[in-house]
C-alpha cells in the first residue's frame, strides 16, 4: 500500500483516542497525548495527513491542530533520526557553553541543527529553555536531560545512544 493509500490514522488508533478523550472534560483537550501516540505509531513524526486526520476526529480546524503541533518540539513535523538531540540555546546555557555543545553533537553525530545524520540514527536540534539554567549547559537526548555539560561529556552521553 503506497503511502497517500494508507489512511492517516489507522482504527487501533482511532479506537484508542475514542477511549482517550472520555478522560477529558473537552474533546479537543485529548489533542496533545493523541499527537504524542500518533508520533510514536506513525513513523516518529506527523505528516500533513496525520495533522488533517487528527483535526477531523478532535472538531478542529487542520490550522488549529497545526498551531499546537508546531508550538510544541516535541513534536516533529518532518522525518527524524532514531535518536533526537536538543541542545539549549537559551541564555543560561549559551553563556556556560551551549554553541560548543551544539558544534560536538553535530560532529559526534553527523547531523547539522535541523537535519538528521547520514545514518538516519540522530537528529539534532536547537532548543529553547528547558528550565535546566541552574545546570547548564545541557542537551535532551530521546528525552532524558543531560545537565552541566563540557564537550568531552557529549560523545559518552552520545554513545549511548548509538
Amino acid at each position: 500500500m503506497s503511502p497517500s493509500e494508507r489512511p492517516a490514522l489507522p482504527e487501533a488508533l482511532r479506537a484508542e483516542f475514542t477511549e482517550l478523550v472520555r478522560h477529558y472534560p473537552e474533546r479537543q483537550a485529548a489533542l496533545i497525548p493523541a499527537l504524542h501516540r500518533c508520533q510514536e505509531e506513525l513513523g516518529g513524526w506527523l505528516t500533513p495527513e496525520t495533522l488533517e486526520a487528527c483535526a477531523e476526529f478532535f472538531g478542529l480546524e487542520p490550522v488549529e491542530v497545526f498551531g499546537v503541533a508546531s508550538f510544541y518540539p516535541m513534536f516533529h513535523l518532518r522525518p527524524v533520526g532514531r535518536h533526537v538531540v536538543g541542545v539549549c540555546h537559551n541564555i543560561s546555557c549559551a553563556l556556560r557553553g551551549a554553541e560548543d555543545i551544539l558544534r560536538e553533537t553535530c560532529r559526534v553525530t553527523g547531523s547539522k541543527p535541523g537535519g538528521v545524520s547520514a545514518d538516519g540514527r540522530f537528529s539534532v536540534v536547537r532548543l529553547e529553555c528547558q528550565g535546566a539554567c541552574t545546570a547548564a549547559p545541557m542537551l535532551v537526548l530521546d528525552g532524558a536531560f543531560h545537565e552541566n555539560l563540557a564537550t568531552a561529556d557529549v560523545a559518552r552521553v552520545l554513545g549511548g545512544a548509538r
